[in-house]
This record gives structure tokens, C-alpha cells and sequence, in this order.
């Protein structure tokens, strides 16, 4: 990663236990451990420092330079049978690369009980003691807390964690997650990475002039006055957490515009017509919420549960000039309500909810092994291209009237080839197509608001200072300032708060390398600078 920023996504980014097993069982079954017993060690912790090693070198910005700082991330509780097999690796990995381009920052728990009132370190004593016994040494510890711990609270710490204090940082409840770089760069995070790392950052620019973007996008988010409610429709709402990608991605355009997003989510089976009698309560509170709501956003999913719910909210906000956006599975069922209710397609379905459907305008694609559901979905970023006839579409206009986009995507279905001329010729255009232009990849509807489908994860590529243009657009259509939008030529009005700061994340990134100093050079070592959070 260049500094200390996130990177782009690329396959290799995210190591899974899954993915390290498979590696190592495929090198085996191809002989290349000439018929030695495979084992954890050393094979699979061999298998994660190569995997750490290969990702270290990977450009993440536009100069297509090799990184000088690598930052990772070992989730989970140290002890957690899952991870032993990552820490015993970085273990080795310190001693692979030298003291002076390995960093361990352990985060820990300091709870406050209510009682007392008093901060209890004793979680921290003990994680770092079990950290230490497995041989990895922190070299930082973040406590996180509800309110700051006090200097003899990092003292307490210091004597029973060989930790100097100045290397022991709270980091409190905050307003926002987006105000805590700042946070740690205020407890002089640099500086100390500087000397640790031998990164030679000398002399070090005022921090406010570095970190502008990320101050007053905090600045921004704690002076919102206004407020949008935006309804998420979906098949999983009693763990929010599925939709945390679609939630952020609706604050990142919530912020930009001066909005605080407010979010309902929305049971989508509760939608359904049969839920007015087996449970008439939760059928009118569903129905009121959606109601109530600014615009609609219908994410993904899998399997039948919820769908006609979902078909029913779109057909609700194309009559109602609901604003809309449809994303994967919601861009099929967008597809489903149009062929029943405009074309009068009595029955129209997907194969994944009715095989043996009248009407499949949905349909699997070809590559897709229905016996075999693992692994086989269309994965990964891929372009898209906007017809030459969608000069006017909304949703290009938003993309900054480009040829093409490239997205993450992640499904098994599709639009059927079949009914695509009759769906346009009816008013739903597919302004969007995969390079083959045979995939339809967006939609949208001329009369209307902001009705937009995509088939792909635009929330994946969302970024705090860059949000995702169909979550822009939604946002700005719910408080009827989209046209104003386009009438200057996609900018906001001088007396709002701005947040795009700079054309791309590139920027943004090397904009930031620049001013802290992470100069990339030709020393391979320094690709292995790391920074292992526990």
C-alpha cells in the first residue's frame, strides 16, 4: 500500500484461510513439494509471507510505482484457533525481513464499567502477554475506549506490556471512523513511523496541509443540518451488517452534498401481498416506512425469499416517481416488474425463483454451472460501456460522460437476450453493456425522476472523498437537486460543501505520498516495510 492509504481492490488483497489452504493443496496435487508431507508449517505459513511478499510489489496508484509501505491487517482475537496459522507466519515473516521494516500495532479493548467509572487494562495485559508468548512484540498499542484513557492509565500499561508510553494511543468513541487518521496523526502516528520504519521523512510538513482532505471531510460530516431517509429493501435486514458496503456508500454521498443519510431498512418479504393477511402488523409498518422514505435503494441477494417484495417496491417507485436505484438482484426484479406490468408478460420470473417460468427474462448465464455453486459466479472488476445513444442518460452524465466504467461485479443471472428490443421499444433503456454487448449492465427510465438498475456493485469502489455516482445521483434526485446538478455541468453550487477535492483516488494517493514522503525507490526491501494490526 502507498503510505498509509487504503488500496485498490485487487483479487490478492483479501487473504482467507480458504484461499491459502487451496494454493498449497493445488501446489501439492501438481508435485511441487515432490511428495514431501504437507504441513502448517512450513507450508502454509510459507504459502502467507509469499502471498504478503507478491501483493507488496502490486502498484496501487497510477504512477504504477512499487509501493515502500505495505499495511495489513489480522482480524480476529489473538488465541482464535482461525488466525494461528497467520500469526506463527508473520512470527517468521519479522525475522524474513529485519526488525527495521516490521511494525506490529496491537489494538485492544479498555473497557470502562459504569460502576466504576475507572478504565480496566487488565484485557490489554493479557492479550499482549498471549501476543507475546505466540513471539510477536507490538510495537504500538491502540486502546480503544468510550472516553480517553488518562497518562496513568498508559502508564499501567507501559509497566505490564514493555511498551513506552508516547507508543500507547486512545483512540475514544468519535463522531465519525472517518475522523480517526486524523486522530492518530494528531498523536504523532508519522513521526514515530518515520523512526521506526527508517522511512526518513525529514523534515515532516505541518500535519494540516497533509491531511486536509480527511479534516474537513470531518469537518463536513459534523456540521450536516439537513437530513435524507433513504429506504434499503432487502432480504437479510436482521443483520445490518450485510449491507454495511451500500450504507457507507450512501454516507459517502450523503456527505458530499451536505446531507446526514438516515437509513430505514426494510424487510423485503414484508412488502409481500401475503404478509397482509399472515401478518397484517408488519405488511402496513413495512408499507409506511417505504412510503415515508426520500428514495429506495433494492441491493442483492440470492435464493426466492423476499423477491416479489422486492418486485413490488420497484413497481411502487416507477409509479410514484419514487427516486431508485436497483442494484444486482434488484436490477433483475426491476427487469421482472417492467416485463409484468408494462409488457404484460403474465408470470415473468427468473429461473432462479421459477424454472419453469412463461416468461424467463432472467435467465443464468451460460458459464454458470447450476450443479456447482461454489466459485462460479462473474467476478471481479469489469468494463462496461455506455452506448453511443445514451448521450443524455442520467446515469453516464454522472459517471462524467465517459465511454466506458469499470466495476465489481458478483452474480450468476442475467437479462435474457431474448426480450431485450422488447423491453426498450416499451420505455426501459439499457444504457450500459459488457464488451461482448451481450450482458446488459444498466438501465434506466426516461419519464422518471432517477429510476437506475445496475448489475454490478457500484457500493465496492465507493470512497469517503469519492462516492459512487448512481449513490450520488439517488441522493441529489431524493431532494429534487439532480437537475440543478447537471445544469452546472456536475458541480456543486459554490456555497456548498465540497468534498472532491481532486479528480481521482490516484491523486488523492499521491498526493499524500507526496507530502508524508513515501518516495517509492528501487530497494525491493523496502516493499516489505509492514505494519501487522492484531
Amino acid at each position: 500500500m502507498s503510505g498509509f492509504l487504503m488500496s485498490h481492490s485487487i483479487e490478492k488483497n483479501n487473504i482467507t484461510t480458504g484461499k491459502i489452504y487451496k494454493q498449497v493443496i493445488d501446489k501439492e496435487r501438481h508435485g511441487n513439494y515432490l511428495g514431501k508431507t504437507v504441513q502448517v508449517v512450513p507450508h502454509i505459513t510459507d504459502a502467507i509471507q509469499e502471498w504478503v511478499e507478491e501483493v507488496a510489489q502490486v502498484p496501487v496508484s497510477g504512477s504504477g510505482k512499487t509501493p515502500q509501505v505495505c499495511i495489513i491487517e489480522l482480524g480476529g482475537i489473538i488465541g482464535d484457533i482461525e488466525s494461528m496459522a497467520f500469526v506463527e507466519a508473520f512470527r517468521q515473516f519479522q525475522f524474513r525481513v529485519k526488525r527495521e521494516n516490521f511494525c506490529v500495532a496491537h489494538v485492544s479493548l479498555v473497557p470502562q464499567p459504569k460502576t466504576t467509572g475507572e478504565h480496566k487494562t487488565k484485557p490489554t495485559q493479557s492479550s499482549v502477554r498471549e501476543l507475546r508468548g505466540l513471539g510477536l512484540s507490538p510495537d504500538i498499542i491502540v486502546c480503544r475506549s468510550e472516553e480517553p484513557i488518562g497518562q496513568s492509565v498508559k502508564e499501567k500499561i507501559s509497566n505490564f506490556c514493555h511498551v513506552a508510553p508516547q507508543q500507547i494511543i486512545s483512540i475514544p468513541d468519535l463522531n465519525s471512523v472517518y475522523e480517526v487518521p486524523v486522530f492518530m496523526e494528531n498523536h504523532g502516528m508519522a513521526e514515530y513511523l518515520s523512526e521506526r520504519l527508517r522511512l526518513n521523512i525529514t523534515p515532516l510538513p505541518p500535519r494540516r496541509k497533509y491531511m486536509k482532505p480527511w479534516i474537513e471531510l470531518g469537518d463536513r460530516m459534523r456540521h450536516l443540518k439537513y437530513e435524507v431517509m433513504v429506504a434499503i429493501v432487502g432480504k437479510y435486514t436482521r443483520l445490518e451488517d450485510s449491507y454495511t458496503s451500500i450504507t457507507k456508500a450512501l454516507h459517502h454521498a450523503g456527505n458530499k452534498i451536505g446531507y446526514k443519510v438516515v437509513i430505514r431498512f426494510i424487510e423485503a418479504s414484508n412488502l409481500e401481498l401475503t404478509m397482509r393477511s399472515d401478518n397484517p402488523a408488519s405488511y402496513h409498518d413495512a408499507w409506511h416506512n417505504l412510503c415515508v422514505c426520500d428514495c429506495v435503494v433494492v441491493p442483492g441477494g440470492f435464493g426466492k425469499r423476499g423477491v416479489e417484495g422486492k418486485i413490488e417496491t420497484c413497481k411502487w417507485c416507477r409509479i410514484n416517481d419514487k427516486p431508485f436505484l436497483g442494484i444486482c438482484l434488484g436490477f433483475q426484479a426491476a427487469v421482472i416488474e417492467f416485463s409484468r406490468n408494462v409488457l404484460n408478460l403474465e408470470g415473468a420470473h427468473s429461473t432462479e425463483v421459477c424454472v419453469d417460468t412463461k416468461h424467463p427474462v432472467v435467465v443464468d448465464m451460460p458459464e454458470h454451472n447450476t450443479g456447482e455453486m461454489g466459485g462460479t459466479m462473474r467476478l471481479g472488476k469489469r468494463t462496461t460501456i455506455f452506448k453511443p445513444t445514451s448521450t443524455d442518460s442520467k446515469i453516464r452524465r454522472l459517471y462524467g460522460n465517459v465511454d466506458s466504467i469499470d466495476e465489481r461485479h458478483r452474480h450468476r443471472f442475467e437479462v435474457n437476450p431474448d426480450y431485450i428490443e422488447q423491453l426498450e421499444n416499451h420505455g426501459m433503456k439499457f444504457v450500459g453493456v459488457d464488451v461482448e454487448k451481450k450482458r446488459m449492465e444498466i438501465l434506466e427510465l426516461d419519464n422518471h425522476p432517477y429510476y437506475v438498475a445496475v448489475q454490478y456493485h457500484p457500493e465496492y469502489l465507493s470512497r469517503p472523498m469519492k462516492p459512487s455516482p448512481p449513490f450520488l445521483g439517488l441522493i441529489l434526485a431524493a431532494k429534487d437537486r439532480l437537475k440543478s446538478y447537471f445544469a452546472r455541468g456536475c458541480k456543486l453550487s459554490p456555497r456548498e460543501p465540497q468534498s472532491d477535492y481532486y479528480d481521482s483516488e490516484d491523486e488523492i494517493n499521491e498526493l499524500t505520498v507526496k507530502h508524508l514522503g513515501f518516495y517509492d525507490h528501487e530497494d525491493s526491501s523496502s516493499a516489505y516495510s509492514s505494519s501487522s494490526i492484531s
